[in-house]
Parts: structure tokens; C-alpha cells; sequence
């Protein structure tokens, strides 16, 4: 069920996809505990028809949730529990809406509804839970200023040759982010493949692990600070960067205390770009700090710019 850019609403998707495949698993578990067709048809409010189609297999279940352990556990119980009598129709019904609402938390229906409306994908919907409270507000216009400002890294023609070979992130935290999942980023890092920009995927929270923990410490230095990318550290960008009265600060390369070094290096506030030159396995590195994903990549592109003048 696709219908490229148009609307599909959740509760499509539930009763296409979800309320099949819950009829037809529940006919065949209840088959195999020996109930007739017509006790079936009775439980599951269908016709014998319906059933005999369900058993016969010629209905057709959706894999995602047939196949989910949390679907076959709860179809099993209340199979069993129907059969022994200890649940009754509105007891299943529990049972099954708390399967449910398990299921459009980014759960498989989530997941159908998003290949169901293209637009939705990647994008760590969950409207159908939420709605459109404060805090899902502030997730949307953070994963939205990624999207612009990966966008803007993307159409700048010189920033290829300073994507590092690790690839590129593009980061922007929430207002209270104070770990990795409240840091919005690419999954896969964007990387230069023949002179152009290749973004792998929307972007998701939780997706950066290096770039977010540096703008985690730039935040709780600094909490006007909320976005930032990596760069290959080169001369052309760190003169760049001086030339441009944005003196670059340099911290260790390693990895184990990275969150210690980055808050020595801001201890006279956080630079516009922060800087190592590499270690044995650990490729140079720069970060460029900004208000949001879009002014660090404003920065990023103004110094790549420069450092492309001769």
C-alpha cells in the first residue's frame, strides 16, 4: 500500500494491515486448539466464509507483523485464554489494543505507514501517539533544520574535498539534550563520492556518536550553541578560519577522554572551530560550532570558501 507523496492516514494501515493479519492468526489458533468454524467466525465477528478464506490460506497476512514476537505471543494468549474460558471479549479486546498501541509507537505499524506515505519516512514519526504537543514539535524543527542544512552543505561545490574519509555529520541538538538520543544527525554520515555530497538517509536522533558528544560539551559550556559538523582538519581551513578572526582551538586526538579534552580546550568559551590533528588510526578532525545545524554549516561553508582562494 503506496501512495508516493498523497495522504494515508494510520488508522488505513491498521485496518488493511494490522486487523487482517490479527483475524487470520487468531482463526489459525484457534483452529489448531480444535474450535469450529462457526465458534470462530462467532469470536472473531466475520462470516464462515471469512474463516474458511483464513485457514485455507488464500487471505494474505502482512510478514512485518505476523512475524513480530509481541504479535505471536498475544495471539497465543488469547487464544488459550478464549479456549479455557479465562477471557472474554472484551479481555481479548485489552490485549490486542495494548498490542496496538505498542505497534504505532515506531513500532511495525509505524513502520508500514511509513512506506505507505513516503513522506513520512525516516523521520522518526509518531504522531499517531503524541499529536502535536510541545516537545514533538521542537524533535520535528530539529530534524528539519538538519535536512537544510545538510542541504546547504550538499549545494556548496568545494565542500567534497573536506568531507575527512570517515564522512561527514551534521548535528543539532534539542534544547535540553543532554545525551547522544536528544542529538538529531545523518545515520551514515554524508560522504564526497566523485566530487558531490552523497546523503545516505534522513536524519534521525540518536544517529551521531562524535560529533553529538562535542556539541553535548559545546552546550553545556555554552547553551547558545546548538549545532555542529566535522570537517577533515587541513592549513587551508584552520588560515581560513584565522583569517576570518575565528581562531581555531586544538584538543587531543584520542578518543577514551574526549569529553574532558573538549571542555579543557572551551574553558575560555566555545570557538567557532575546534580542531585535532589525528593519532595513530584516527584521521584529523575539525569541528565547526554554530547557533543551529544551519549557521555551523553557514560557518563550515564560508570557511571552505576560503580556504579555496588562493
Amino acid at each position: 500500500m503506496s501512495r508516493d507523496d498523497g495522504l494515508v492516514l494510520p488508522a488505513e494501515v491498521i485496518a488493511e494491515e494490522f486487523v487482517p493479519t490479527l483475524r487470520i492468526a487468531l482463526a489459525r489458533a484457534l483452529a489448531e486448539r480444535d474450535c469450529a468454524q462457526r465458534e470462530i467466525a462467532g469470536f472473531l465477528g466475520v462470516t464462515q466464509a471469512a474463516v474458511s478464506k483464513y485457514l485455507s490460506g488464500r487471505a494474505r497476512a502482512t510478514d512485518r507483523i505476523a512475524d513480530d514476537e509481541r504479535f505471536a505471543a498475544t495471539v497465543e494468549r488469547v487464544a488459550d485464554g478464549w479456549v479455557d474460558g479465562e477471557l472474554k471479549g472484551d479481555d481479548a479486546l485489552v490485549e490486542i489494543h495494548e498490542l496496538l498501541r505498542t505497534f504505532v509507537d515506531r513500532g511495525p505499524v509505524c513502520a508500514l505507514h511509513e512506506e505507505a506515505m513516503p513522506a513520512l519516512d525516516g523521520r522518526e514519526c509518531d504522531l499517531c501517539v503524541r499529536g502535536r504537543d510541545d516537545a514533538a514539535t521542537r524533535e520535528r524543527e530539529t530534524l528539519r533544520d538538519v535536512r537544510t542544512a545538510v542541504r546547504r552543505f550538499a549545494a556548496a561545490p568545494a565542500t567534497p574535498e573536506h568531507v575527512p574519509n570517515v564522512g561527514t555529520n551534521v548535528a543539532s541538538a534539542l534544547d535540553d539534550a543532554d545525551e547522544a538520543a536528544d542529538v538529531a544527525a545523518v545515520p551514515g554520515r554524508l560522504h564526497a563520492v566523485r566530487g558531490r555530497i552523497e546523503v545516505p538517509s534522513d536524519p534521525a536522533f540518536g544517529a551521531s556518536q562524535h560529533v553529538a558528544g562535542a556539541l553535548l560539551v559545546a552546550r553545556d559550556v555554552d547553551a547558545t550553541v546548538g549545532g555542529a559538523l566535522n570537517l577533515a582538519t587541513s592549513d587551508a581551513l584552520l588560515d581560513a578560519a584565522r583569517d576570518r578572526d575565528h581562531e581555531p582551538v586544538a584538543f587531543d586526538a584520542g578518543y577514551e577522554d574526549r569529553a574532558t579534552e573538549l571542555r579543557d580546550a572551551f574553558a575560555d568559551g566555545v570557538p567557532t572551530v575546534a580542531y585535532h590533528d589525528g593519532a595513530y588510526g584516527i584521521e584529523p578532525v575539525c569541528y565547526v560550532f554554530g547557533a543551529d545545524a544551519r549557521d555551523a554549516v553557514e560557518r563550515a561553508r564560508t570557511l571552505v570558501a576560503g580556504a579555496a582562494d588562493p
